[in-house]
């Protein structure tokens, strides 16, 4: 019964994880709004999600990085999804070189934000729905 529920919700749990790593980016632009040099960063949500899926759905795949190298070592401790981290196009340039546009990021920010509650708006209506189930 268990693992129905886990596969049940598998997809939500991974798309969970990926809006928080996702926020966790987009606070790390906004601060470092006034580093020199910095880059701001972010991840193509689409295209990270599936690919931690898997290419034949929600098969429950991981981002693994690539060793081009026999010598490269294994980042065992690192985020499944720090592979699909892009660096954000700059917009307006800076002298000191940072890329950071605090509207792009405060707008991304707030719009990861109102994604994440929809994803536990649904994951709450789905227990909701196997409590109703369960109890009767």
């Amino acid at each position: 019964m268990i693992s129905r529920i886990d596969a049940e919700l598998h997809t939500t749990q991974t798309a969970l994880n990926m809006r928080a790593y996702r926020q966790e980016l987009l606070a790390s632009n906004i601060a470092n709004a006034d580093t020199p040099n910095y880059k701001a960063r972010d991840i193509d949500f689409k295209s990270a999600l599936g690919n931690a899926l898997g290419a034949g759905g929600a098969t429950g795949g991981q981002l693994s990085l690539a060793a081009t190298s026999p010598r490269h070592l294994q980042a065992d401790g690192a985020s499944p999804y720090a592979a699909a981290v892009l660096y954000r196009t700059e917009q307006q340039s800076a002298v000191d070189g940072n890329t950071v546009n605090m509207d792009v990021e405060r707008s991304s920010f707030a719009d990861n934000a109102v994604h994440v509650e929809a994803l536990l708006s649904f994951v709450r209506r789905k227990l909701g729905d196997l409590n109703t189930a369960i109890t009767g």
